[in-house]
């Protein structure tokens, strides 16, 4: 779905740039300078299920002495939705946007990401040069679930993760374009109990539902395949598709650690986030352990996957080994801090880019 003047805010523009592997839709503020320097260039990537129009509320409040752009990833928003390799990892992602940024003549960039896109722009950084890291509600450096605290793997074929996690009501909803709030899977509720706190009301709403709509369910898209497993809770991740991309077996971003060069990271994060946590709704083993999903075998066995403390400890790493980190961690903020809590998120972006 190419933007549209319905979903795009006064001063930002929407165009598509063709590379040899994507043809990718970005958004641009009216009038920026197309020839800043990296260090006056900021990168905005998404997260899943979504696109670039989230990123508006936020591009037209950063100084108007930056250039900002926010990118549409491959099957989201106005881009190409050719199938996702999840052998890979997230690396189908860092490698389109390495290309978009050589197409446009940007060299480096600060790069934000957004919870899948946050494991996006940390991928980008172990294979190309960036100014600055800023994770919001990042995945964690070992993927999505299947690990214990250390980044280890519960079980040689990644059970309980990837494509076969999506709730199939919810993956209709999105081919049928639901904009309802009639059952707890369509992707309002979602929206509304998963990527932001209780509480949370915004005029924008319609917008930021037409972009969790804009997601390709095309084949090798959202969520991905899945393979049977003889571990509970009876399937694992598939070889392609989106939810697949994370899984622990293809995704690993720890060596983030070992960079001779190590841009400086921002981490902000909430503590009411439902879907990147300790206790992470999305986990299936988190919910087996609830008592949502029957037959769980055990913490010995399937441990919720500890989130917030995996990237802590990376990080913590990271900055032992010579990085500069800054954590912000905000009080009963949801998956979404640049949404809950804009000028804040604004002024800490900002701090983070002057001091580099």
């Amino acid at each position: 779905m190419s933007a549209s003047d319905s979903t795009l805010f006064d001063g930002i523009a929407a165009r598509v740039v063709s590379t040899p592997r994507l043809a990718t839709q970005i958004l641009e503020r009216v009038g920026d300078d197309d020839s800043a320097p990296p260090r006056r260039t900021v990168v905005l990537v998404h997260g899943n299920v979504s696109s670039a129009l989230f990123w508006q509320e936020i591009m037209l409040m950063l100084p108007a002495d930056l250039r900002v752009i926010a990118v549409d990833l491959r099957g989201f928003g106005g881009s190409g939705s050719q199938p996702v390799d999840a052998t890979r990892g997230l690396r189908d992602y860092s490698d389109d946007i390495a290309e978009l940024l050589s197409e446009l003549g940007i060299v480096s960039a600060h790069l934000v990401g957004w919870s899948m896109g946050g494991g996006v722009v940390m991928q980008y950084a172990l294979d190309h040069r960036v100014e600055s890291l800023t994770l919001q509600a990042p995945v964690s450096p070992y993927g999505f679930g299947g690990t214990r605290r250390d980044g280890s793997r519960l079980t040689d074929d990644d059970a309980g993760c990837g494509g076969g996690g999506a709730n199939p009501d919810f993956v209709q909803r999105l081919q049928d374009d639901d904009t309802t709030a009639d059952a707890q899977t369509s992707p309002r509720s979602v929206f509304r109990s998963s990527y932001v706190s209780a509480g949370y009301s915004s005029p924008h709403e319609d917008i930021w539902v037409a972009s969790m709509l804009s997601t390709s369910t095309a084949t090798g898209n959202y969520p991905g395949d899945a393979v049977a497993s003889e571990n509970w809770p009876g399937f694992a991740a598939g070889a392609h598709g989106v939810l697949n991309t994370m899984a622990p077996q293809y995704f690993n971003t720890s060596g983030i650690v070992d960079l001779d060069e190590k841009p400086p990271v921002l981490w902000v994060h909430g503590t009411a986030d439902a879907i990147v946590s300790d206790a992470s709704f999305f986990d299936l083993n988190h919910l087996g352990a609830l008592g949502i999903i029957p037959g769980w075998p055990g913490a010995d066995i399937a441990p919720a996957q500890e989130m917030v403390s995996q990237t802590r400890d990376v990080l913590d790493a990271y900055a032992a080994d010579g990085g500069r980190v800054t954590e912000l961690n905000w009080e009963g903020v949801g998956h979404s801090p640049h949404l809950e809590r804009p000028q804040e998120f604004c002024a800490a972006l900002v701090a983070h880019i002057e001091s580099v």
